[in-house]
């Protein structure tokens, strides 16, 4: 249960660096990437509840937090849980592809907006690196 509730930790503490980074970009350039982290438009039952107040923060933590319990224990079964570039990679590569998640919403980015799309792949490489080096150091 500790390893649970410190992995639920790097999970909220790396979704808030990911957060800050996108909305830091936004407020510097305009790029639309952040309104994607809290969209929910493209999940039919979650799409339902997408405009009540506070949900879509609610959705992007839960998925921090479920994304980091769920690579660490995968990874522990290869003996990589502790394996920094792992987590770079993984959250690197699928942020780069969960990008085209915009495509099914008509909610801003545009799937072909390449700033934005840099954007949300650099944000999703950043929160990677304080993943793997928050379980590297403290998990």
């Amino acid at each position: 249960m500790k390893q649970i509730t410190k992995l639920s930790a790097i999970g909220i503490i790396a979704g808030i660096v990911l957060a800050l980074f996108l909305k830091v970009v936004q407020l510097l350039t305009g790029s639309e990437a952040y309104i994607l982290l809290f969209n929910m438009d493209y999940i039919p039952v979650l799409k339902e509840i997408n405009e009540v107040f506070g949900m879509g923060m609610l959705f992007h933590f839960a998925t921090c937090i479920g994304s980091v319990v769920i690579l660490f224990f995968i990874l522990k079964g290869i003996h990589l849980e502790h394996c920094f570039l792992a987590y770079l990679a993984v959250y690197t590569i699928g942020g780069a592809i969960l990008f085209a998640l915009a495509g099914l919403t008509e909610t801003p980015p545009a799937v072909t907006d390449l700033a934005a799309w840099c954007f949300w792949t650099a944000g999703h490489a950043l929160f990677g690196a304080v993943v793997g080096l928050l379980i590297k150091y403290w998990a």
